[in-house]
Formats: structure tokens, sequence, C-alpha cells
């Protein structure tokens, strides 16, 4: 077992501190993994991440306080949104990488997605980093529309977004399916001829 965390206004951030940080959000991942949202114990994470309990508690409170950092720990990876040169390129590769990361730990993004309705601290927490993420990916559909591959008029960006990547999310978390390496083409290009129909568009209402 460590010693207690330190919290000293000046510690550094890429020592110790973060250090522990990381090792036990590392538990938190492991054991939604193993146990689900429902196993997940501050004794549990700190038995796995190799600190004193106390260090767990005094730093992240209660689970949803684990959950919450490990919601935000995912929002600080550096990450861009695909520059392929089109929008089906673009969304294809966006859906790519989404599946990848649903293939690879599938149990913890579920009970991560269970999570959320058992914590209101996480609940928050997950509308804000899914919010940012679509936010940061509206420069996708921008390009496009640049590029002349929208219509001319304004496109909801974000209900692209969502039409794009949903059947992803929706086979591989609801339906719990074997990945189709095939889907994230498939959704991508159903998504881009809607938009090109004029499925999204923003139509303005002309004043009275």
């Amino acid at each position: 077992m460590t010693d207690s965390l330190d919290t000293t206004p000046d510690r550094r951030p890429g020592g110790r501190t973060a250090r522990i940080r990381a090792q036990v959000l590392d538990a938190v991942r492991a054991e939604l993994a193993e146990h689900g949202h429902e196993g997940l114990t501050m004794e549990g994470v700190a038995t796995r991440a190799g600190v004193h309990r106390a260090t767990v508690y005094r730093r992240w409170r209660d689970v949803g306080g684990l959950l919450v950092d490990v919601i935000d720990a995912a929002g600080e990876i550096a990450w861009e949104p695909p520059d392929t040169g089109s929008l089906r390129g673009d969304l294809t590769a966006l859906n790519q990488e989404i599946q990848e990361s649903l293939v690879v730990q599938p149990s913890f993004a579920v009970a991560l997605m269970a999570a959320s309705f058992h914590s209101e601290q996480a609940a928050r927490a997950q509308t804000q980093l899914w919010t940012d993420r679509y936010a940061q990916c509206e420069i996708i559909v921008e390009r496009a529309v640049e590029r002349g591959e929208l219509p001319a008029q304004p496109t909801d960006a974000r209900s692209l977004l969502i039409a794009a990547t949903a059947p992803l999310y929706h086979q591989l978390v609801l339906l719990r399916a074997d990945p189709d390496p095939h889907l994230p083409k498939r959704a991508a290009e159903a998504a881009v001829l809607a938009a090109g129909a004029g499925a999204f568009s923003v139509r303005r209402t002309r004043p009275l």
C-alpha cells in the first residue's frame, strides 16, 4: 500500500499525484469491466490500484466521484476529428474509431453507460463529454460545406453526426452484437445520402 495522496497546492501535475490518479482510474476501468457498476466499490478500487483506501475516499469521496473522474479523463485525451478530404471518408474514419474503442473494452463501455443511470454526477459528466465531443466533430460538417458536398442551406451538424454514429452504438452496446467490419462505412454513407437530400437542413422560418 502507498501513503495517502499528496494534496499540497504546489504538487507537480506529472508527479506522484498524477501517478496515483492514473493507478486509481485504471482500477476503476478494470473493476467496471469485470464487475459492472453494481460491483464498483471504493475498497475494491483501492485494493486493485494498490493505494490506501483513505487516499481514494479523500480524493474522490465516493463511487460517483470515481465515475466522474474516469469520464473527465476521457475528455482530457488529445484527439482530433478525422480529416480524409471528404465527408464520407471523415464519417467512416470516425465510425471506425468508435467501433474499435467499443470492441476493445465492450463491458467497460456498457458498464459506464449503465452507471450514468445510477449516478447523477456521472450522468452530468457523461452528457458534458458527449456534448463536447459532438461540438468538436462539427468541423467535419463545416469542411464538407466548404467543399460543396452539402446543400447550400445550413445543415444541423450535430443531427448529421448523431445519425452517422448511432448505428455503431446500437449494434455494439444495445444489441451487444459482433462487430460488423462494413458497418462504419455503411452508416457513414447512409448519413451522407440523407444529408445530401436535405434531411439535416435547418429550415429558417420567415418573420411574420
